[in-house]
């Protein structure tokens, strides 16, 4: 039986062996084992570098350079990494050498594949699941982002020759992670290197996740990260109480600023925080990224009396896609309608300066429409403590930067499929810019000390 090599290819001398038993003279034997020789030591010599290091934070780009191609060769460079959940996804793309053999993509473009153009981190960007409707779960903070890359020849076999490994971290150096399990708060403080003062923020997600509180953390922030919904089961109503008893944990952290406390938030948990910040003291700033701006799907109570009604869902107006998601944005209803506004969050009342984000095409709902309504309900009383930022092309899963795009996958509250939305490109630019956005308005309405310092840095 003839022996293949890990690669699934035949060694040197295994293809000799063949070529004799089938009759080839030895002068074309000789020949074809110079060509097969010539090949091997030219994959051997072939390199892929990720720069400036293969260790990097999330949140950090890093520059793909591969070497000791043949002039204008061809190549399929795939990226793969496995999700918390054991899925796979993968992505690839074909670059074409330049003359003296390498290929950049801070430089190059893609001819084919899960993208096209210059896309420096687009292998990163387009990781996709087999299957569909997968989103990537990496929201544990301990352990890195693994990514491999690796370079393969076009013709014959698609052998590999050259790989690397990228590791993404969470977590910076110096950075601390604990556990918070105090009267009824749930959740994971981040606390950066240091004595502080540091401005603390809390992040409000719609089920746990660690990754955008630890990227902050990195930044120079104090950071608790607490969910809206422990689990799949209590969602029939909302308390208010538990998520002031966060704001206060942080209010009253020896390491935080005096400056008060900042909320980030996207989609459900944009609703409790707008509601923290119109009724409970204590917090300076918050970032809304594509929510609403009532109490959806839920009753909201506090201090044990009803605040604010459910705005419900019409379940007849969702809209089943050929992919098999489904397309809820019109299916919430409208909170300006008499019998809803009871499920208004009074944001007028609050003393918070506001960033409201919003994505034109989120598909989850209608945030241009929500932000722009309080907007004008902030002029209408005088008010100018907002401002908002709007990105075209961009989907409802805005995240920290550099990870895999999702246009669809498994709703939480709805236990059904969705379409998030959102054009990659413009999704992934959206992404970058709204991140340094998003310290940059944390630091001018919470800043302290520390925040300056760091700034600086």
């Amino acid at each position: 039986m003839t022996r293949i090599d890990r690669e699934g290819v035949w060694s040197l001398r295994e293809r000799t062996t063949c070529l004799r038993l089938t009759g080839f003279s030895k002068t074309v034997i000789e020949s074809i084992r110079l060509v097969f020789d010539l090949s091997e030591k030219m994959s051997s010599q072939v390199r892929l570098r990720l720069l400036p290091s293969t260790r990097c934070l999330f949140d950090e780009p890093v520059q793909l350079k591969v070497a000791g191609l043949r002039s204008r060769q061809v190549v399929t460079i795939r990226a793969t990494s496995t999700d918390e959940r054991e899925v796979v996804f993968g992505s690839s793309a074909t670059y074409r050498a330049d003359d003296g053999g390498e290929v950049d993509l801070n430089r190059d473009p893609s001819l084919n594949g899960s993208y096209v153009g210059v896309q420096p981190m687009g292998l990163l960007q387009s990781l996709k699941a087999d299957t569909l409707h997968k989103y990537f779960f990496k929201n544990k903070a301990l352990n890195p982002h693994v990514v491999k890359f690796s370079v393969h020849e076009q013709e014959a076999d698609g052998r590999i020759l050259a790989e690397e490994t990228n590791e993404r971290f969470l977590m910076g150096d110096g950075v601390s992670r604990d556990p918070i399990k105090e009267g009824n708060i749930r959740g994971v403080l981040f606390t950066p290197p240091g004595e502080g003062p540091f401005p603390a923020v809390l992040d409000l997600g719609t089920f746990m996740s660690e990754k955008r509180a630890c990227l902050l953390a990195n930044k120079g922030f104090l950071v608790l990260t607490i969910a809206v919904f422990s689990d799949r089961q209590n969602m029939k109503e909302i308390h208010l109480d538990p998520f002031k008893e966060a704001v206060d944990f942080l209010r009253h952290h020896p390491k935080a600023g005096s400056k008060g406390v900042g909320i980030i938030s996207r989609s459900k948990g944009t609703d409790i925080a707008l509601s923290l910040a119109a009724f409970v003291p204590g917090v300076e700033a918050l970032v809304w990224i594509n929510g609403t701006s009532a109490s959806v799907g839920t009753p909201l109570y506090y201090k044990k009396q009803q605040i604010l009604s459910p705005l419900m869902f019409d379940f007849s107006k969702v809209i089943a896609t050929k992919s098999g998601a489904n397309l809820i944005k019109y299916a919430t209803e409208d909170p300006l309608e008499e019998k809803n506004k009871g499920s208004l969050v009074p944001i007028e009342r609050a003393k918070s300066q506001f960033l409201f984000v919003a994505a034109e095409d989120d598909l989850n709902w209608d945030s241009k429409a929500y932000m722009d309504e309080m907007v004008e309900r902030l002029k209408r009383h005088g008010k100018e403590n907002f401002e908002t930022v709007f990105y075209p092309g961009a989907g409802h899963l805005l995240e920290p930067p550099y990870g895999p795009f999702c246009s669809s996958a498994l709703h939480g509250m709805l236990s059904f499929s969705v379409v998030w939305g959102g054009e990659p490109r413009a999704h992934a630019a959206a992404e970058i810019h709204l991140w340094k956005k998003i310290q940059e308005f944390f630091r001018t309405h919470l800043s302290c000390d520390a925040a300056q310092a760091k700034a600086n840095l």
